[in-house]
């Protein structure tokens, strides 16, 4: 037997769950954990600045 078609717009039956739905929590990404991100920029800064630091001390 085959399935009766449904007019386009209308939510065709289906078997399953009564349970109403909840909206669910929007998938962050990568800023999920936005102190990750900040302490791995800062760390990253304070390498390139040492790094001109340690050049400027040993031209003196």
């Amino acid at each position: 037997m085959t399935e009766p078609l449904v007019p386009p717009g209308e939510t065709p039956p289906v078997e399953g769950s009564t349970a109403e739905a909840h909206e669910e929590r929007p998938d962050g990404g990568i800023w999920e954990h936005p102190r990750i991100w900040t302490w791995i920029i800062l760390i990253g800064a304070a390498i390139f600045a040492g790094y001109f630091v340690a050049r400027a001390v040993s031209m003196m």
